[in-house]
């Protein structure tokens, strides 16, 4: 009962938190991209014209964040480098895409951002590719 209350906590512990909280976004998100990979010429025709680029490329960059940098995510390779284009991403469906409404159409976006940016700031942890090559 002195564990619940606790304030310590073990390495192991915490690494084993950072792998779940790794899979958990990586999968999910990971999910999210392969369908609009999947139905590429669908998306194309909903996906904004982000600063000008064409809707092409706006959807190949959305797919490229979420499918490739979740699966780094996932694998814990270059894990803050694959943390920041699913950050802009986010940023940008937030502000651009749904008007800053947190509580609203940006609920499961802020969700996401909330999830990276703390695999961001904490790393990768020992369970990771990341952690196996710096060994």
């Amino acid at each position: 009962m002195r564990k619940l209350f606790s304030t310590r906590y073990n390495a192991g512990s915490f690494n084993t938190a950072l792998l779940v909280l790794r899979l958990g976004f990586g999968i999910l998100l990971l999910h999210h991209g392969y369908q609009k990979l999947s139905n590429f010429h669908q998306t194309e025709g909903y996906m904004m014209d982000f600063m000008g680029l064409g809707k092409p490329v706006s959807t190949s960059l959305v797919i490229f964040a979420e499918v490739a940098c979740s699966l780094l995510v996932i694998l814990g390779l270059f894990t803050r480098l694959a943390c920041i284009p699913i950050i802009i991403l986010f940023v940008v469906i937030i502000f651009k895409a749904t008007n800053a409404d947190f509580f609203g159409k940006s609920e499961l976006p802020v969700a996401y951002i909330t999830g990276f940016l703390a695999i961001l700031f904490a790393g990768p942890g020992r369970i990771s590719v990341d952690s196996m090559i710096s060994k």
